[in-house]
């Protein structure tokens, strides 16, 4: 089960597509083995996570098209956990989305959470999947509307303001997002990805119609958080770095921004770092989206 593990990790916490589909494919032989090692449920020798590495098939084989599978899996699950469970309601609404073949479809799905939110208003796997399926739907307003509602009953759910935040994003409104990420951050404040996250959207914000802020100090402020990232995850690096540096202003008139010498000293460790992770993941990227980025990187470099 180690190698299944491994295939795990790779394929739904690294979004690697090969190691989805190389699970797919041993789709019959893992589902033998998963129901030998659950034949009895409520045995004292029962491992927990074999559970959780079903329910990490069952994703990984709805990610793939592999309906057939990712149903018997649901059906393990919920044999074993009951289907009133709230988190195999979420599991079996995420089912339904997937294999819905049209709109009315999903819209009947969604008054079917709508149902199960009226009885049970914390249910927190279907409010989210509720979200999520408002989201897709276009329905933007009652998406942020629901996900604030939400919000106010957990707020310390950090991947929550994140969505929030992508939410806001998305339809171009940058103050709002750029509060709901500094609310994550309260909650989980060494996250690195956070950091560098906000950090584009403040960089984005200086282009927008509506700032009111001025340039140089949101300019500032992205760069902090850019630099907090690379503190936390030395091994990220990202292009946007390198532009903030080009983009801050050449004279500290206001102190907002660091000294020239400073700047110059950022942006050599960036052009050393994204050399370094360029040289790293050259050799080991198969895939054409890791290396459309490798090679955006490499272009930027080699312009500055």
């Amino acid at each position: 089960m180690a190698t299944v593990k491994g295939n795990l990790e790779r394929g739904l916490q690294l979004s690697d597509p090969s190691a989805a589909l190389h699970l797919s494919q041993q789709a019959s032989a893992l589902l033998t083995k998963q129901q030998s090692s659950s034949a009895f449920p409520f045995a004292a020798f029962e491992d927990p996570d074999q559970w959780l590495e079903l329910e990490q098939l069952f994703l990984a084989f709805l990610r793939t098209g592999d309906d057939k599978s990712a149903h018997l899996c649901l059906d393990r699950l919920a044999g074993r956990f009951g289907p009133a469970n709230e988190r195999i309601m979420g599991l079996r609404g995420l089912y339904q989305e997937a294999t819905a073949k049209d709109g009315p479809s999903l819209e009947a799905i969604l008054r079917d959470y709508n149902k199960i939110l009226s009885e049970n208003g914390v249910n927190v796997p279907v409010s989210k999947r509720r979200i999520a399926l408002l989201r897709s739907l276009n329905r933007h307003e009652e998406a942020i509307s629901a996900m604030v509602d939400y919000l106010e009953a957990f707020p310390t759910d950090a991947e929550a303001w994140c969505e929030l935040a992508d939410l806001y994003q998305s339809n171009a409104m940058s103050a709002q997002a750029i509060f709901s990420l500094e609310e994550a951050l309260l909650v989980t404040p060494n996250s690195w990805n956070l950091h560098a996250r906000l950090g584009e959207i403040l960089y984005i914000s200086t282009t927008s119609a509506d700032r009111s802020t001025s340039s140089t100090q949101t300019l500032s402020r992205s760069i902090k958080h850019f630099l907090r990232s690379l503190e936390l995850c030395d091994d990220y690096t990202t292009s946007e770095l390198i532009k903030h540096i080009k983009d801050l202003p050449e004279h500290n008139i206001s102190g907002e921004v660091p000294p020239i010498k400073t700047l110059e000293d950022i942006e050599a460790m960036a052009r050393l770092k994204a050399e370094k992770l360029i040289q790293s993941q050259q050799s080991a990227s198969r895939h054409q989206t890791t290396l459309e980025g490798l090679q955006s990187l490499q272009e930027l470099v080699r312009r500055t």
